[in-house]
C-alpha cells in the first residue's frame, strides 16, 4: 500500500458532478468519477493506483479507457490491475503561475510526466523533493493526497 500525503486514507470517494469550491466557483483540480472510472477513484482512496489492461494486445494504459487504446480492443477484453507504485521521472516544468482556481494557492508545484513500471506514461505531480534535485529518470514512488476531503490522488515522491 502507497504512503498518504497530506492526512489519512478513508475508505471511499464520494465526488459529486460539478464540484465546488469553497467560494462557489467550480474546482477544476477535482475528479468527477462516473459508473467506469469509480473503481480507479475508490482505489486511489485506499491507496492503491490501478491501471487498465488489454487481454488480446497485452498493454497496459492509463488514463482509464473502455477500450484499448492500442489494438482498439473492446471493453470485454481490458480489465482493472493494480499497479505496483514505481515510476521513473520522464520530464517535469515548476509551475510559478496559474490563474485557475484553486491552483493558484498552489504555486510553485511540479507538474510531471512519468514512466510507470507497467509501461504507460502518467502526468502527475512530484512531491517532496526539490526541483533543483530532479533528473530524467529519477526513480519514483507513488503517494496519495487527499485535494479535497474525501478525494484522493496519486502524486510522486523520489523513491
Amino acid at each position: 500500500m502507497a504512503d498518504v500525503v497530506g492526512g489519512r486514507r478513508p475508505g471511499v470517494v464520494p465526488v459529486t458532478a460539478h464540484a465546488k469550491g469553497a467560494g462557489g466557483g467550480p474546482r477544476h483540480d477535482l475528479p468527477e468519477p462516473d459508473d467506469f472510472t469509480r473503481p480507479y477513484w475508490d482505489a486511489a482512496a485506499e491507496g492503491r493506483l490501478l491501471l487498465r489492461r488489454c487481454s488480446d494486445c497485452g498493454r497496459a494504459h492509463h488514463y482509464p479507457r473502455e477500450f484499448c487504446p492500442f489494438c482498439w480492443a473492446g471493453e470485454d477484453r481490458v480489465a482493472w490491475e493494480a499497479a505496483d507504485g514505481s515510476a521513473t521521472l520522464y520530464t517535469w516544468s515548476v509551475v510559478h503561475r496559474n490563474d485557475l482556481p484553486p491552483f493558484g494557492r498552489q504555486v510553485p508545484y511540479t507538474a510531471a510526466v512519468v514512466d510507470l513500471a507497467e509501461g504507460p506514461r502518467m502526468m502527475t505531480r512530484v512531491v517532496d523533493c526539490a526541483p533543483a534535485a530532479l533528473r530524467v529518470g529519477m526513480p519514483l514512488s507513488v503517494a496519495f493526497r487527499e485535494t479535497a476531503p474525501g478525494v484522493w490522488v496519486p502524486v510522486f515522491r523520489p523513491r
